[in-house]
């Protein structure tokens, strides 16, 4: 089978999502199924397919919620991602929902070991200030720089350090989000994604080095 090449999001995408979030349920999916995989789910493939050359290879999340351990039991993700893996939850990540695209990179989740090693490359000055540098340009460029943080700060870890607000940190990711223009029913989508990706490249990098998949 011929790969489709990228040419945008048709709006049915985002009216699927709308009516998604009004009725996450079997009977609405069912009977939407073919809008999700004509106006979601094939263009995303198509748009992955386009950026695997320069990032990697892209893979798509599966649009059922794993609910077995969530109070939430709605069945159906309200919105489709895309995922180009670097290191364990490192990586480049594009999303579609009912409010538009979410164009991000960096660490989505750290656990004991992980966490561990992500926390004493940020307090090693060798490693910890190039990190910072990277935030900062991110920041300066109008990413927003999100994760999630602790409120207070880690257990051994001065009040007076230089990066603190790094070391807080339990995921480390940053993205630019875009509402649904008219250029995202065009292959303009792929440009924006790639220039999103590689201005968050350095975080890409700096993560995969220092969490290495075990």
């Amino acid at each position: 089978m011929e790969a489709m090449s990228f040419s945008g999001f048709p709006d049915e995408a985002f009216v699927f999502y709308e009516g998604l979030e009004a009725d996450n349920s079997k009977t609405y999916w069912t009977r939407h199924r073919h809008v999700y995989d004509r106006a979601v789910k094939e263009p995303m493939a198509a748009l992955g397919e386009e950026l695997a050359a320069e990032f990697g290879p892209v893979h798509l999340f599966r649009p059922h919620r794993d609910v077995r351990f969530s109070k939430d039991k709605s069945p159906y993700k309200t919105h489709q991602g895309a995922y180009v893996a670097t290191a364990e939850a490192v990586g480049y990540y594009v999303q579609l929902d009912a409010a538009g695209l979410h164009v991000g990179a960096g660490l989505y989740t750290a656990q004991g070991d992980r966490l561990t090693r992500y926390r004493e490359a940020v307090d090693e000055e060798i490693s910890g200030v190039p990190l910072a540098k990277i935030v900062a340009e991110i920041r300066a460029a109008g990413y927003a720089v999100e994760g999630d943080r602790l409120k207070t700060r880690p257990r051994g870890v001065p009040d007076d350090h230089p990066r603190l607000d790094l070391l807080r940190h339990r995921s480390l990711h940053a993205g630019r989000r875009f509402d649904p223009e008219p250029w995202v029913h065009t292959p303009e989508v792929l440009d924006r994604v790639r220039v999103v990706w590689r201005d968050l490249t350095p975080l890409v990098e700096w993560l995969t080095v220092h969490l290495p998949s075990d």
